[in-house]
């Protein structure tokens, strides 16, 4: 058994089997393994000429990754690495059937599901539902002159000022949130193959969206920071961006709520179509 922890070197490879994966979960993503190694305490195993990632789940349980669907890897070698760990994780509900319920057992916890929602909603903020959306996007739209722009290498410290005042405002410690995630997607978007867009309010840096493409047709949005004292900031650039993304990209992914009610209600406001979950399989 090698096991390396999880570096720059390993994106093109690793990068390229997990979007073969394709199953739409922000964790199947090298920017996303590789911006969150920290809390997950992420690493690469390559035994049996099996690779998986190794990494521990927010509430410290261990885990084995696949990075290529379980139907192609031995059935009775996986059945023995589970014996060695908590679970394999994530699983996505497609994958179920290969786990018959007579061996596995198959759980999932509410917070660790991403949000899927249409971009054509978002486009609009359509529905009795999406009535305060709107209002808020018509209202900053009114009130504050705005500027967008891609997110580039001249805008990236107007980025990082954005990103500490939004730091500031949680009155968390930075160890707390995705503080040093974010950043290090900032300083690497050209390296982790990230792009996004940001924000200018009456010529002041407001906020800015950063994310990858997860599937042909799912836009992952990984981090959106934006000065709340400008109202509606968070639903313009939402809007913005589904108005500015390739017709091609039918959904967004605003990744999980980490089981934090102030997420689920902010993410839970803008109607998600979908919640994937996040199974996590484990032996009888």
């Amino acid at each position: 058994m090698h096991i390396e922890k999880l570096n720059l070197e390993h994106r093109e490879n690793l990068d390229k089997s997990l979007k073969q994966i394709g199953c739409g979960l922000s964790d199947y993503s090298f920017a996303n393994l590789y911006l969150f190694r920290q809390s997950h305490f992420n690493e690469l195993i390559l035994d049996n000429k099996e690779l998986f990632v190794r990494g521990k789940t927010y509430d410290g349980s261990t885990y084995l990754m696949p990075t290529k669907h379980p139907g192609e890897i031995n059935f009775a070698y996986l059945k023995s690495r589970l014996k060695q760990i908590d679970f394999i994780f994530p699983v996505p509900e497609t994958w179920l059937d290969f786990f018959p319920t007579s061996d596995f057992r198959s759980t999932f916890l509410e917070g660790e599901s991403d949000y899927i929602y249409e971009i054509s909603q978002i486009v609009a903020y359509s529905g009795n539902k999406m009535h305060k959306k709107r209002n808020l996007l018509n209202q900053f739209v009114r009130e504050y002159e705005h500027k967008s722009y891609p997110l580039i290498s001249e805008h990236m410290n107007a980025a990082k000022e954005i990103l500490e005042q939004w730091q500031a405002d949680t009155g968390q410690d930075k160890l707390d949130t995705d503080y040093y995630a974010c950043l290090e997607a900032i300083n690497m978007n050209e390296e982790l193959v990230l792009c996004g867009m940001i924000y200018y309010v009456d010529n002041q840096p407001a906020g800015f969206v950063l994310g990858e493409e997860l599937t042909p047709d799912i836009f992952d949005v990984k981090f959106a920071k934006a000065k709340t004292k400008f109202k509606g900031i968070y639903q313009y650039l939402f809007n913005d961006l589904a108005k500015l993304l390739p017709e091609k990209y039918l959904y967004f992914n605003f990744e999980e709520d980490l089981g934090l009610d102030s997420l689920k209600l902010a993410k839970s406001s803008y109607q998600p179509c979908q919640k994937k979950l996040k199974y996590r399989i484990s032996l009888i």
